[in-house]
């Protein structure tokens, strides 16, 4: 008997695309030869596929009922972690393991490689109900790059029924994964990458949050002071008559139209394009990261712009011995307001701010003036690339965007980690120790290369990749073209050839022309008297408001911490616990009705699991409550605004 009727018909209503796909008839490497179906002792039917059993050949369903009893045991290796999040089921076969699955009543997302597979099932099963009933999302076949866009949506789903952020569990069907093993282990390395974005997040608030509130303190008056990169936007698009702009729509206009940008990033690849820098320089808008900005300087080419957006002072020493009249002249400096401040006081002659990333500028920023933000990515190759991007051409030239260690190499040749590393040197502490540090502490792992083979990497590049590879989608129009491209498999990254580089044409008269007309508008708009007066009252408004709101906010939290304190001493009879529990919720509106509450937000310290050990183990609710409102209120007052 054939379910493919009733489950055609529910396919075609919500899953019309996957239906289109199964039904294409392009070949998935399975033979109907391969695949043998037999009727089960409990009377379901099972699978096997070149031999090896995909089912329990004796009861297939009770075996997925029991698979899926173990997801939410602590140390299983089935799932990663959240008993809320999706449940990814890796290897569909007939659908016994999903079907379990979608008792849980969360998000199942369906990988599978081969769609024979899923057809076979909609025959032998009749999984209308299933279909029906659940909220199903399905990855099939390909390179499986859509279980990136299926947990994203899975979250948003979760979201909607007020759940916490997730993290997927998965199900492995090992007969399936051992039968495809390098595809499925790349559908894992990017569940894995997804994943890990929060603890990265979270891990970076907690090493550098301090940092980046007291370089903002000090860089605060520079949002008055330095315009902003939205003024550069369009500037690749434009025409020199300015006027064609506003009346054509983008896809009317020529290609000739637009300038390409070059993106260098600071990949051991770049090496490769030391030959072709004049002819980059003379065809490109050329936008340099701070760690590449050595490489041009000693190739004596001046890039058009460099970007500088990491808080650390290590990280400013890339632009030692690069600033040569030169370069102070013709490179614009991109900087975020929270970037190590001896970075703003550089002699270059034109500086501008990327919009803030975080609470404390962003609030400045809304009331004085708009800077234009780009995105944040965790490296200044992400936010480098998103300037390009908003330059507004249609094709970015890239290099040095590795993600990856070729040949066991980090960066280009001679940048500044190599002189580091090159400088202390010695013999109980040799080179050779830098690089493996280096190659070892980021949990390396090898990877899919863009030239078809494997290459280190690890887990910080890989995330990096991924924050790419959903940019590159976001922008389908934007052409993003890869020079000597020797490292990691980047999505939507093509590597091109020298002579299709070389067939632009040289531009560099149009691109300097461009670039002297935004420098006019600016010092003419934002830099006329009356705009300076005016935005220097914006500025001392924010900075007046900000300090007022602070101020109460940390008032309120050391009147909280006290009252607290003080319940915690004595015994309370429940009159005078629900007296203390109003106080507090009165306090605690105060600080989340707050204007700058976001800023206070971003500010209090993560609260370290130790000390919520002595909150966790209290069975007084009442106590329990108090001791975790003196923990938020004492942290609140005791941060250093």
């Amino acid at each position: 008997m054939s379910f493919l009727d009733s489950n055609k018909k529910i396919l075609q209503q919500q899953y019309a695309s996957l239906w289109e796909e199964l039904v294409s008839g392009n070949e998935d490497g399975l033979s109907p030869e391969d695949i043998k179906i037999e009727t089960a002792p409990a009377g379901d039917p099972t699978l096997s596929i070149k031999g090896m059993h995909v089912h329990s050949p004796r009861d297939p369903a009770r075996e997925a009922k029991r698979l899926i009893e173990t997801i939410n045991t602590p140390h299983s290796t089935l799932h990663t972690s959240n008993s809320n999040g999706p449940v990814v089921v890796l290897g569909f076969g007939l659908g016994y393991a999903a079907e379990a699955a979608a008792s849980l009543g969360r998000p199942v997302i369906i990988v599978e490689k081969h769609k024979s597979l899923l057809l076979k099932a909609f025959e032998l099963r009749d999984l209308s109900g299933f279909l029906s009933a659940n909220r199903l999302l399905f990855v099939v076949g390909g390179s499986g790059d859509g279980i990136t866009s299926a947990l994203g949506i899975a979250n948003e789903i979760i979201a909607k029924d007020d759940a916490e952020k997730i993290k997927p569990s998965v199900i492995r069907n090992k007969a399936l994964i051992d039968l495809d093993e390098q595809w499925y282990k790349a559908i894992e390395d990017k569940i894995r990458t997804w994943s890990m974005r929060d603890d990265v997040n979270t891990a970076t608030h907690k090493r550098f949050g301090k940092r980046w509130v007291r370089n903002l303190k000090k860089n605060m008056s520079a949002i008055r002071d330095l315009p902003g990169v939205s003024h550069f936007a369009g500037l690749a698009s434009e025409r020199e008559d300015h006027t064609r702009r506003h009346r054509d729509t983008e896809a009317q206009r020529k290609d000739d139209e637009f300038l390409p940008v070059f993106l260098a990033a600071a990949g051991p690849s770049l090496d490769g394009i030391k030959p072709l820098l004049r002819d980059i320089y003379e065809r490109c808008i050329v936008v340099a990261v701070d760690t590449s900005l050595r490489f041009f300087v000693r190739n004596g080419i001046t890039p058009d712009f460099v970007l500088v957006v990491d808080p650390q002072f290590w990280n400013s020493r890339h632009l030692d011995r690069c600033l040569d009249e030169q370069i102070c002249k013709r490179t614009a400096l991109i900087a975020e307001s929270a970037v190590y401040p001896p970075v703003l006081n550089l002699p270059f002659e034109n500086k501008f701010l990327c919009g803030s990333l975080f609470p404390l500028g962003t609030f400045i920023e809304k009331q004085v003036d708009s800077k234009g933000r780009l995105g944040a990515g965790g490296s200044v190759a992400t936010t480098a690339w998103d300037f390009a991007r908003s330059l507004g051409g249609n094709e970015i030239w890239i290099a040095g965007l590795d993600l990856a260690f070729p040949g066991f190499k980090t960066h280009f040749h001679g940048a500044r980690f190599e002189e580091k590393s090159n400088s202390e040197s010695c013999r109980f502490n040799p080179v050779e120790k830098w690089v493996v540090r280096a190659l070892r502490d980021g949990f390396p792992f090898k990877a899919p290369s863009a030239d078809g083979g494997q290459v280190l990497t690890d887990r910080r590049l890989s995330l990096y990749a991924a924050w790419f590879e959903n940019q590159f989608k976001q922008y389908p129009h934007l052409q993003n073209n890869c020079l000597f491209q020797d490292g990691l498999k980047i999505a939507g990254l093509q590597s091109r050839e020298t002579e299709k580089f070389l067939s632009l044409p040289k531009r560099r008269e149009e691109i300097d022309s461009r670039m002297q007309t935004v420098f006019e508008k600016i010092e003419k708009e934002f830099n006329s008297p009356q705009e300076k007066k005016e935005r220097a009252e914006r500025y001392d408004n924010a900075v007046s408001v900000l300090e007022r709101g602070l101020k109460n906010i940390k008032a309120a939290a050391e009147e909280g911490a006290e009252i607290a304190r003080r319940a915690l001493r004595y015994p309370l009879n429940a009159q005078q616990q629900n007296k203390i529990v109003k106080e507090l919720d009165a306090i605690m509106r105060r600080v989340t009705e707050s204007e700058v509450k976001e800023i206070a937000s971003f500010l209090l310290p993560l609260i370290d699991e130790e000390k919520n050990a002595d909150v966790d183990g209290e069975k007084d609710q009442f106590k329990a409550y108090l001791k975790s409102s003196l923990g938020l209120f004492n942290g609140i007052a005791e941060t250093e605004f």
